[in-house]
């Protein structure tokens, strides 16, 4: 085994996190799906459709074949959406050794089976594979021109995770270890979709008592589902919990926050896709949240209010109505 680590996926976060190891000093191997895609930074030096401007680093090698990418490499980093997540991982399986260590900075679930990804791993990669994931409040183009930020990385095997951490620690960027991987994950789901509530509010012009309000209650949502299956609380006030739900919920370089304005002024959700031009997790995860939590009869008001505007018809205003119209209860 080499000390390469391969980064699967080149949009703007994979790209950023291989920046950020490159900088580090590892030597490491950046694979994307779209051949175009690749050709355009090996020939430009930067990820213009991303992240432009950003200077890609001379030990870090663009590649194409995922076979190629992922030989000898011991430790590899998948930060693809989450609807190809699973596909990956099939393709990618057949290329490991037993050594082989993922982790993944996807923060999804699985909508075909309303898994979420520490299970998918674990169904198609088996047990002898260390898994972790890294989650927390890090804009891509914030980590990429070298601003401060700080993640966690969440692994039941505490020897990867400190070796990870290791690795991805630089003079800008900081890493925690947890192992607690469902509390890391339910976090990374639920806080997309809160940002999505985040941005309805925001765009109808509520204010910031409300956006408080929202984050505080979006915070008790979150926490109230990730124990039900098993998460600590601890890590909800941690910065994959209310460190990256602020960060979603307050700044426009969240896609999900902006196709919650987008919803706010009228517009469905394939225009507001459209507009963003990438990836919106939380909408692509809201189905699978809200089948869960009927599932486990967990109540969720600002999540469950967030799907019906998107897939029930409901106006943003009559969701904010429903909210408030709701009987009075203690706070905790």
């Amino acid at each position: 085994m080499t000390d390469t680590m391969a980064v699967l996926g080149a949009g703007s976060w994979g790209t950023a996190l291989a920046i950020l190891l490159a900088r580090n000093g590892l030597s490491v191997k950046l694979w994307g799906h779209d051949l175009q895609h690749i050709q355009e930074m090996q020939a430009t030096g930067t990820n213009q459709r991303y992240l432009p401007g950003i200077s890609l680093p001379s030990n870090l090698q663009l590649c194409h074949d995922l076979s190629l990418t992922v030989k000898d490499v011991q430790d590899i980093l998948i930060v693809v959406p989450s609807r190809a997540f699973k596909s990956l991982l099939l393709s990618v399986k057949t290329h490991l050794s037993s050594h082989t260590r993922i982790v993944w900075g996807t923060k999804g679930m699985d909508t075909s089976t309303g898994h979420f990804l520490d299970q998918v791993a674990g169904d198609i990669l088996g047990a002898q594979h260390a898994l972790a994931v890294l989650s927390g409040p890090s804009f891509a183009l914030d980590v990429s021109s070298g601003l401060p930020a700080a993640v966690t990385i969440a692994s039941t095997n505490t020897v990867f995770a400190k070796s990870l951490a290791k690795k991805f620690t630089g003079p800008t960027f900081r890493v925690y270890t947890s192992q607690d991987v469902i509390g890391v994950e339910v976090c990374g789901v639920v806080k997309n979709i809160l940002a999505i509530a985040a941005g309805i509010s925001d765009g109808l012009g509520l204010g910031t008592s409300a956006q408080s309000a929202l984050i505080t209650r979006g915070l008790t949502e979150m926490k109230r589902l990730g124990m039900a299956l098993g998460a600590k609380s601890e890590t909800f006030i941690g910065l994959a919990g209310v460190g990256d739900l602020v960060l979603t919920c307050t700044d426009d370089k969240s896609r999900n926050r902006r196709f919650g304005k987008a919803l706010a002024l009228g517009k469905t959700n394939e225009q507001a896709a459209k507009e963003i031009g990438q990836v919106v997790e939380g909408i692509h995860n809201l189905r699978a949240i809200h089948d869960l939590i009927q599932k486990i009869h967990i109540s969720m008001p600002i999540t469950e209010q967030v799907y019906q505007v998107a897939f029930k018809g409901l106006s943003p205003q009559a969701a904010v109505q429903a909210l408030f119209a709701r009987k009075t209860k203690p706070e905790t």
